[in-house]
């Protein structure tokens, strides 16, 4: 029996999509309610689920189409008709019964060698695919359990892949930069005895890292050893990598800096008379790095906002005196009792809150040609981290004392540093504080973060020469600024938000009566 797979209801006015993605192949088996393409309109995206359970036997909508709503896009093979075309291993990565950690064992019964596939971790809802950024280990490297294997890049998040059993690796299925599906399997674990033998057996000789990387191919070396060799001072060229395709990993600058190898310029270059620089010189000292997935799609997501939203930036400055006079006067205590430190941002977030309720466009966003007020404050705050800014978002922030801000602020910082944080974290947000102050940033005009319709820029902190009460002082002064969506919000209303989270910051005793 066939069961056909159409085109759901878009949503109102929208009358067609483009296919963008298919996540399964004709032969693949597909479950009840298991996602299988997405479509993408001009407002939304939308996933399309498999109708019944069977073997997806044609494709009609190829990707890049274009189809009209109740369009046919598939046709399902209903029972067990089409499952032997179905890939094994696909088969046995949505059995209910896999081992936890998207692992799947099967004996093989040579030795006593078991086989263990690596499987891409869950990735986060609506997350379907991932590109494969760092391989830590090769083929015939002994493992242990719950040693991290590789890295996976999402559009959001770095996610780490750990030994489900301890072995050695016998294969590696998905190389680094390619990109695999949420079902997908990376590698192959031989456990038990016999294991290191079958390992030698399979793997070629290693080839010398100069011959694997003359082929021109860009290598990516190990985060850690960038680290490393710009804390050390050594060239890039100063340094042999040990790792596949020459790249260089952390061990490798310990060597270097231990043989005291750091490679100085040739002399005969150095004495050679001065010549006009050509093309093949520049290109010697140039560096060609691939975009990770969270830059890329960072890098889309900006450009996009610059396009669709009309944004227009208000500044003005506030005098620091009372709020870390307070902060001075109650830190020691604040972080006995809540276990957490007193920061500026608990005070911002708060001055925030209570001005987003008197100019409620500010905490809205435009859907079509609609307006959508939020009555609450899920408040994203921008982080800088090694492999990117990112948004965390800390929902409900309105209805939080200081100390639950800043313990908030605290566990989604942490997420950040250590790449843990999950699209649930990401998302939601209705307003957003950039803190460029933290990198020295005298003033600032951050881009929105869409759909929101307003973004808070802070700066550092300095001490200038102010005019209080016809005298000249110093005080410690910040600038602010309110990046804002023109089409949603007008003049008046981006001044008179920036106006009030002054007044609160310059008399903190606004946030407590709620003036």
């Amino acid at each position: 029996m066939t069961s056909e797979v159409r085109v759901p209801t878009l949503g109102e006015s929208v009358t067609e999509a483009t296919v963008a993605t298919w996540f399964k192949k004709p032969g693949d088996t597909v479950a009840v309610d298991e996602m299988l393409c997405e479509l993408e309109t001009d407002k939304v995206t939308v996933e399309v689920p498999s109708p019944v359970a069977g073997t997806l036997s044609e494709i009609v909508a190829a990707e890049g189409e274009t189809v009209g709503v109740d369009a046919l896009l598939a046709n399902i093979s209903e029972g067990d008709s089409g499952s032997a075309k179905a890939p094994k291993g696909k088969e046995a990565a949505k059995d209910p019964k896999a081992e936890s950690g998207a692992a799947r064992t099967a004996t093989k019964g040579d030795g006593g060698v078991a086989s263990v596939d690596v499987m891409v971790p869950t990735l986060g809802e609506s997350v379907t695919e991932a590109t494969v950024s760092t391989w830590f280990k090769k083929v015939g490297d002994a493992v242990a359990q719950d040693e991290m294997l590789c890295e996976l890049e999402t559009d959001k998040v770095s996610v780490e892949v750990p030994s489900p059993a301890a072995g050695t690796l016998t294969e590696i299925i998905a190389e680094e930069g390619s990109t695999v599906d949420a079902s997908a399997k990376l590698a192959v674990i031989s456990s038990g005895e016999g294991a290191a033998a079958s390992a030698k057996a399979e793997t070629p000789a290693p080839v010398p890292a100069a011959a694997q990387s003359s082929d021109g191919k860009d290598v990516e070396d190990a985060p850690s050893a960038k680290k490393a060799m710009a804390e050390a001072g050594l060239s890039r060229d100063a340094v042999t990598g040990s790792g596949r395709d020459g790249r260089v990993m952390k061990e490798d600058v310990v060597k270097a800096i231990a043989a005291g190898s750091s490679a100085p310029a040739p002399a005969p270059a150095a004495a050679a008379a001065p010549r006009a620089a050509s093309a093949a010189d520049d290109a010697s000292r140039e560096e060609r790095v691939k975009m990770s997935r969270l830059k890329q799609t960072m890098a889309r997501r900006l450009k996009e906002a610059q396009n669709t939203a009309a944004i227009l930036t208000t500044f003005n400055e506030v005098d620091m005196t009372e709020v870390m006079g307070i902060r001075n006067a109650y830190k020691e205590q604040f972080e006995k009792k809540h276990g957490v430190r007193m920061g500026f941002m608990s005070f911002f977030t708060k001055a925030c809150c209570h001005a987003l309720k008197e100019i409620p466009e500010v905490n809205a966003e435009i859907d079509g040609t609609d307006i959508i007020y939020k009555n609450y404050v899920h408040m994203g705050v921008a982080a800088g981290t090694p492999t990117g800014l990112v948004v965390p978002v800390i929902r409900n922030v309105d209805t939080m004392s200081f100390a639950e801000i800043e313990k908030g602020i605290n566990v989604m910082g942490k997420k950040a540093r250590d790449g843990k944080l999950s699209m649930a974290d990401m998302t939601g947000g209705t307003f957003t504080i950039s803190n460029g102050g933290v990198y020295g940033s005298l003033m600032t005009a951050p881009i929105l973060n869409p759909p929101q319709s307003g973004i808070l820029g802070m700066a550092k902190i300095q001490d200038r020469a102010m005019v209080v009460g016809g005298e000249i002082v110093v005080r410690p002064m910040m600038y602010i600024s309110l990046s804002y969506d023109h089409r949603i919000i007008d003049g008046k209303g981006a001044v008179t938000f920036l106006v009030r989270v002054k007044e609160m910051l310059e008399d903190p005793r606004r946030l407590l009566m709620d003036l």
